[in-house]
């Protein structure tokens, strides 16, 4: 199977998955044959894939008109990471002003261009699977790169985050510490690694399918005010994914 590894507006992170897998992608180099990967490789070939590995946000017009080029040239589309499925951390820009931002940060007037709104992949181009983190695991790389091999869907978490704290029977942060947890809208798969050291989940694997903004909200009404959670979410790493966004 030929892969493609691609990145667009991001911190590269969820691309070095694929190094820590290690010696287990070396065994698996005689089924899959990365033939894209630019931070991997000097020598890259873009012809046609049956994987694409699609890290970060759509965040300026070039990437636009990348990102349907990838899709068009892959049988299979993987967004990898909160950039590509949610927009990222950059995408805390789309409630703002952006001409008064972008004057803070480049002294030549919108002239790099750079596009109003960061976005996730799945606004431009059909995505096939989306795998939440920030970064993501390799765990998770493993799981979509055996079950290509074994032609079955991949086993990745969709509940929320709070099933993973009861599985290792943590103590609830809301109950015995009253502090703000996003774990129950929050997909799992990071292990509960924040509330495992008593700290409330800041929503970095994305919201599961249908959150309940607001029944959080009522549910933590005598702990923080409505619009300060709000702020979290608008100000988190999957701040424009499309659950999120309609919510806020």
């Amino acid at each position: 199977m030929k892969v493609g590894v691609f990145k667009f507006s991001s911190c590269d992170g969820c691309q070095l998955a694929f190094f820590e897998l290690e010696r287990e992608l070396l065994e698996l180099s005689e089924r899959f044959q990365i033939e894209y990967f630019l931070e991997a490789s000097s020598e890259n070939r873009w012809e046609r894939f049956d994987i694409a590995f699609v890290e970060g946000s759509i965040s300026t017009h070039d990437e636009e008109e990348r990102i349907v080029r990838i899709r068009e040239s892959s049988k299979y589309l993987v967004a990898i990471g909160a950039c590509a499925v949610s927009g990222g951390i950059q995408s805390a820009r789309n409630y703002e002003n952006f001409e008064e931002l972008f004057r803070r940060v480049y002294e030549k007037p919108l002239g790099y261009g750079i596009s109003r709104l960061s976005r996730p992949l799945s606004d431009f181009v059909k995505v096939d699977l989306e795998v939440r983190g920030c970064p993501i695991s390799k765990d998770a790389l493993r799981e979509i790169l055996l079950s290509h091999l074994y032609n079955k869907s991949p086993n990745l978490p969709s509940y929320p985050l709070c099933l993973e704290c009861k599985r290792k029977l943590n103590t609830c942060v809301v109950v015995a510490h009253r502090q703000v947890c996003l774990g129950p809208i929050t997909v799992a798969g990071c292990g509960a690694l924040c509330p495992s050291y008593g700290r409330g989940c800041y929503g970095c694997y994305g919201p599961v399918e249908k959150p309940n903004l607001e029944a959080l909200l009522e549910g933590y009404k005598g702990l923080m005010p409505s619009e300060n959670i709000k702020e979290l979410l608008r100000l988190g790493f999957n701040a424009y994914n499309p659950n999120i966004r309609v919510m806020l």
